[in-house]
């Protein structure tokens, strides 16, 4: 138990002191013009880099996202289907489905849905 506490702990220190020697060591300054002008396939950009992006677009990606993420919930729900109690089974997916039945009416009433306003 002593010689695995000391061994951690040597081989803390010595990570350490990389750490530490190669912060030191590098060359990185704070500001570097070619770091700080933004990147359009090597050459100058025509129009400034910073302009701001859609919100609409943003929104799609997360309700994209989340539906996504759902689908990953769903699928497995198949698989135990005949391991499972069938009435849990379908309890279980009939919440889960008007969950998201219920989310889908609300993105569609509040318009988030509508891609061309």
């Amino acid at each position: 138990m002593f010689s695995i506490s000391i061994m951690t702990l040597t081989l803390i220190l010595i990570s350490t002191i990389m750490m530490i020697l190669a912060s030191i060591l590098s060359k990185k300054t704070l500001m570097d013009r070619e770091k700080c002008s933004p990147f359009e396939c090597g050459f100058d950009p025509k129009s400034s880099s910073r302009l701001p992006f859609s919100l609409r677009f943003f929104l799609i990606t997360i309700i994209f996202l989340i539906f996504d993420v759902e689908i990953t919930l769903i699928l497995p729900m198949i698989l135990i289907i005949k391991v499972s109690n069938i009435m849990m089974w379908s309890m279980t997916s009939i919440i889960f489905i008007i969950i998201l039945i219920i989310g889908l009416y609300h993105e569609w009433n509040q318009g988030m849905l509508n891609w061309s306003n």
